[in-house]
């Protein structure tokens, strides 16, 4: 454990802090993921009950995968855009298996459907694919998609779930700006089923905004101290050690950065 904090450490010196100069180190993904939670499965769309709307060679082909049988690429991709759970996760494997660098786009949107329909363990795969999409060309349709299975399994207390909500809104990021009524809610969410990491992901994310900021809000600055000062009290102990440390950095006296400089 300690070999994982000790880099982390190094990055979390305090630094001076200034109105206009907050310095934010990013933090690496050196804080494992929380495992709790993550099996959390919600239904969000029934999926596909019968072959009644199906054209023939999909009906046939719908119960020769419910039989376990072989089914083409073609096949599957029809049947889940029909809404067929099992067919968009088996689409998912399938794409997987047969292209070295599967399109993210379809993997993301393939696997969100799958998940919609309870199979919780395309959740990994969706989120993973998501993190290669680029906001300004991703079809607003699934956007829409992601959006529709992603939150209820994240106010479920999926904490995979509700990490993914945190990492894909903001500013020129997937889901677009983060509503307040939105932040609300995480932070609820985050104290009910987390560990304290949902907190300090809001608050680097926030610092990072101040720094960048011509003229900080101080309540902003105010809410992040908050969201650290929660996260430091965290039985994880990576997480308490970077949020301990960034309120060190954030709590740093002006007055130090200015004898430096007049030295």
């Amino acid at each position: 454990m300690m070999r994982r904090i000790l880099p982390l450490l190094a990055l979390l010196v305090p630094l001076p802090l200034t109105a206009q100069q907050l310095h934010v180190p990013i933090i690496p993904d050196l804080i494992g993921p929380n495992t709790e939670g993550a099996n959390v499965s919600v239904v969000v769309t029934p999926g596909l009950k019968s072959n009644r709307n199906l054209r023939n060679s999909l009906r046939n082909a719908r119960t020769r995968m419910q039989k376990g049988g072989e089914v083409s690429a073609q096949a599957l991709r029809a049947l889940a855009n029909a809404g067929d759970g099992l067919a968009s996760q088996r689409y998912v494997r399938l794409l997987q298996a047969e292209q070295e660098y599967p399109n993210p786009s379809d993997l993301a949107y393939y696997s969100a459907i799958a998940v919609g329909t309870g199979r919780i363990w395309t959740l990994g795969t969706m989120i993973e694919a998501m993190h290669q999409l680029d906001p300004d060309t991703e079809p607003r349709q699934r956007v829409r998609k992601y959006i529709q299975v992603l939150y209820p399994h994240a106010w479920a207390g999926n904490i995979t779930a509700l990490q993914a909500v945190v990492d894909f809104n903001g500013e020129g990021r997937l889901f677009g700006p983060l509503s307040e009524r939105t932040r609300a809610r995480i932070q609820v969410e985050a104290a009910r089923h987390g560990d304290g990491r949902i907190e300090l992901s809001i608050a680097v994310a926030m610092l990072e905004r101040i720094r960048a900021a011509a003229n900080p809000d101080p309540k902003e600055l105010a809410h992040a101290r908050s969201l650290l000062q929660q996260s430091a009290k965290s039985t994880h102990l990576a997480v308490a050690t970077s949020a301990q440390n960034l309120l060190l950095l954030i709590e740093t006296p002006e007055t130090g950065a200015q004898s430096g400089d007049s030295s």
